[in-house]
């Protein structure tokens, strides 16, 4: 079981700096941030977190897969506006692919801090869950 949570961590952990680091080509780059969601979806199936976020991240996975279809379809007739005489319209199916990034970064954003905190707390402190609310003597 701990092979599986390691495994599961080390997708998460390489499916996100492959979804960040594509970014620096948003049209080379869509299969390397499709990649990375992907391996993000797969480590937390391996991973216990929980069904909401595998559901989530499959979104995330379908929301980015479409829309980098339809970029790539749309690339191969020759794109639209400019002088392919095609209204800018024509573009509405790529918008799944920047939902679907915006969507797996949040959500890679918050497991960061939510892990960082849980990481700093120490054993003879209280956790940062406590640290908000207040004490019986107060």
């Amino acid at each position: 079981m701990k092979a599986r949570k390691t495994w599961s961590r080390i997708l998460v952990v390489v499916g996100g700096i492959a979804m960040v680091a594509g970014t620096l080509d948003p049209l080379e780059g869509s299969v390397v941030i499709l990649a990375g969601s992907g391996l993000v979806a797969l480590g937390t199936y391996l991973g216990d977190t929980g069904r909401s976020l595998l559901v989530y991240w499959i979104w995330v996975l379908l929301l980015i897969a479409v829309g980098v279809g339809a970029m790539f379809g749309l690339s191969a007739i020759g794109g639209f506006g400019g002088s392919s005489r095609r209204s800018m319209w024509w573009g509405v199916p790529i918008l799944p692919y920047p939902v679907g990034w915006i969507m797996g970064i949040v959500s890679l954003s918050t497991r960061l801090v939510k892990s960082l905190r849980q990481g700093l707390s120490f054993p003879n402190e209280p956790s940062s869950r406590f640290l908000f609310t207040r004490s019986p003597d107060e």
